[in-house]
């Protein structure tokens, strides 16, 4: 399946090819929605008119549960559309992660992370880290509310030697990631942090839009 998710994220409809349909579950030939994967949110919208109730990453393919069994066949051309507003949230709540993560990692040192989820509400990442990170956090989003403004460009792409690992980068920040992305850092706009307790040992930093 071609990922136009990925070539451009910002496109909010397609037409795409039946490949099969079995039951209320349908597989296409391209899409832009987005199925949970890396701790991303799929998307919310509808193929061929009819509202998507699980998107579902099942090796290199998706799977789109629909809400009822759908009248089209394979072959037939339909058209996927989603929530852009929904997209854009996402993207930009994802985007401002990796910014904290790299701006946490270059204060602490800490790189590895225990957990990490984006939806359109907010974003978390999970650390452990053995004090609270209450003084430090109000230095990181500082940081990272400066830095938003002067906008960057940020690049995502296929690895060379595996098409399905994707990188994405920013200046001299790197790391492996398959979820959505802004073009340019000040598309994320003003961020708010919150920190979270998750047990001994264990510190979330909980990331809202402004």
């Amino acid at each position: 399946m071609r990922k136009l998710f990925w070539e451009d994220p910002y496109l909010k409809e397609c037409v795409a090819t039946v490949e099969s349909v079995n039951g209320n579950e349908v597989r296409l030939s391209q899409s832009v929605f987005f199925a949970f994967s890396g701790g991303q949110e799929s998307d919310s919208g509808a193929i061929g008119g009819i509202p998507v109730k699980e998107a579902r990453k099942e090796g290199n393919d998706i799977t789109y549960v629909l809400e009822s069994a759908p009248a089209f066949s394979p072959g037939d051309e339909v058209e996927v559309k989603i929530d852009a507003e929904k997209r854009m949230r996402i993207m930009r709540l994802h985007s401002a992660a990796h910014i904290v993560w790299f701006i946490f990692e270059k204060k602490t040192g800490v790189k590895k992370l225990i957990g990490s989820n984006v939806t359109s509400e907010k974003s978390r990442i999970d650390y452990e880290f053995p004090e609270s990170l209450a003084a430090i956090l109000p230095e990181v989003e500082m940081e990272a509310n400066e830095l938003i403004p002067k906008g960057a460009e940020i690049k995502t792409y296929p690895d060379s030697a595996n098409p399905e690992k994707r990188w994405w980068e920013m200046g001299g920040w790197k790391c492996p990631c398959g979820g959505t992305h802004l073009r340019d850092l000040k598309e994320i706009g003003t961020i708010k942090l919150k920190r979270k307790n998750l047990g001994k040992g264990k510190e979330r930093i909980e990331i809202t839009l402004a």
